[in-house]
């Protein structure tokens, strides 16, 4: 598991990197073309890992449910966040990974509450959910570059 998680840590540093090269209006901005923008994007990453990994385990998050309600799947933005609001989620970036892998190896995710994500695959366990996760992250990774070329 530790690979899964280095890749996770990996992509977070990338994620990190987009919060402290644009401003706040950049990271706030929605492209015409686009229902969200790259500071949604880079919440939403950390709310789906915590919903996959420990909500579906049947265990609370490590992140607040107003964050979950804000960034879970089928939400959109609806307003700009505040600078303090940005340099929370940046902190969450790595503290949340963190956390989950001292869980992980402190053995406190027993059960898995079975989850079938939008690829049609089925997520069993949580360890199936920790590499899933890599792949969610990535594809947003993917939506922020293309909004990037968008600002």
């Amino acid at each position: 598991m530790d690979w899964n998680f280095d890749i996770t840590l990996k992509n977070r540093a990338v994620l990190k990197t987009f919060i402290e090269s644009y401003s706040l209006d950049e990271l706030n901005k929605v492209p015409e073309g686009f229902k969200n923008n790259i500071i949604w994007n880079i919440a939403h990453t950390i709310v789906t890992q915590q919903i996959l990994i420990y909500k579906l385990s049947g265990l609370p998050a490590i992140v607040s449910e107003d964050m979950i309600e804000m960034f879970r799947k089928g939400t959109k933005t609806e307003r700009d966040l505040t600078q303090a609001e940005i340099d929370e989620i940046k902190g969450l970036l790595f503290s949340t990974i963190e956390k989950t892998k001292e869980d992980y190896e402190n053995r406190i995710f027993q059960t898995y509450h079975e989850y079938t994500v939008t690829t049609k695959s089925t997520l069993k366990t949580v360890e199936e959910a920790i590499a899933f996760n890599n792949f969610h992250e990535g594809i947003h990774l993917g939506y922020i570059l293309a909004l990037k070329k968008s600002l």
